[in-house]
């Protein structure tokens, strides 16, 4: 994919997150969303490629959402033909709520090179790069964080695992806990503290648990780009989405998905804040102007760039009700 595309899609997701920035702490997750999604696909409009949602949230009768095999992007022969993945809203409730660490994002494939799967839920395993070879979703908890601590020659007790805090998570926040290991709850939002993993600074070791699919290739995608390990396998709340992951060409729906199967090829990932977090500070107006900040790289180089711009408000008047 042409290099110069990265900034275009920047614009997506600054799009997305300045849309929903109004609506920050003020409850209304649903309407926050809506805007993004609304923002986002506008934004999609001016960028030159054919685009294909295949990880998106929802399906063709469930609007405004991105649906999966919507179409977006101006759609000329002319133009190369891509896979997108989108969250316009990475963490609704904590837009709604105020809370750190809300994202707009998005990431670029060529055609048939992300995973194509309905909007389910996934069992994940992320880390940074020390990963690879040393753990997997087919070991236990307790041996994952012990085979962590030997590989980065440190004691389970100082192996920080992210685990989103829901009740089906009580017996893996049990068994890490009684491992030794340290386990920090997250009300919402996986894909950061997956993208954190690869950052020493973080202090992040792990994220372990189920979530969303979309979100999961998401997070693969961007570890991805810095060399971080992930594997993931889907998990159906019916038989209905187990028949349509087969009709969407998955042979086998339960097998357990390398980042190979994720994302294959180059990928592009982008990341707006629009809540202020460990990963990026969220939309903010000072004066007549919005600051954003953004995440941006590319697997084919391994370049990351945060990319921080300032833009007049009345700009995007049309998006931002402030």
């Amino acid at each position: 994919m042409d290099r110069t595309l990265v900034l275009e899609f920047v614009r997506v997701t600054e799009s997305a997150a300045i849309a929903c920035s109004h609506l920050v702490g003020r409850g209304q997750k649903d309407a926050a969303d809506a805007r993004a999604v609304q923002a986002m696909r506008q934004a999609f409009d001016r960028v030159p490629v054919r685009g294909t949602v295949v990880i998106g949230e929802g399906e063709r009768d469930e609007a405004p959402m991105l649906y999966i095999g919507e179409k977006v992007g101006p759609q000329r022969d002319s133009l190369p033909e891509v896979d997108i993945a989108v969250d316009p809203l990475e963490g609704t409730n904590l837009c709604a709520e105020g809370a750190s660490g809300a994202l707009a994002v998005l990431a670029v494939a060529e055609r048939g090179a992300l995973l194509n799967a309905p909007d389910t839920y996934m069992e994940k395993l992320a880390c940074g790069p020390i990963g690879h070879g040393v753990v997997s979703l087919q070991r236990s908890p307790t041996e994952n964080v012990r085979a962590l601590a030997s590989a980065k020659g440190c004691k389970v007790s100082e192996i920080a695992v992210v685990v989103l805090e829901r009740d089906r998570h009580r017996a893996l926040i049990d068994e890490l806990r009684s491992a030794g290991a340290r386990v920090f709850l997250i009300s919402d939002g996986d894909v950061a503290p997956a993208v954190a993993t690869c950052m020493p600074e973080s202090s992040i070791d792990m994220v372990y648990g189920t979530g969303g699919a979309p979100e999961g290739v998401l997070a693969a995608s961007a570890l991805k780009c810095m060399g971080g390990f992930f594997q993931g396998r889907l998990r159906f709340r019916n038989d209905g989405e187990r028949e349509r992951a087969i009709g969407m060409g998955m042979e086998n729906p339960d097998a357990y998905l390398d980042m190979s199967d994720l994302v294959r090829g180059e990928v592009i990932f982008c990341a707006t804040g629009v809540t202020s977090g460990p990963l990026l500070k969220g939309v903010r107006r000072i004066g007549d102007r919005l600051h954003l900040q953004t995440l941006s790289m590319r697997s084919s180089t391994g370049t990351i760039r945060t990319v921080d711009s300032v833009v007049k408000a009345a700009r995007f008047s049309d998006l931002y009700a402030g």
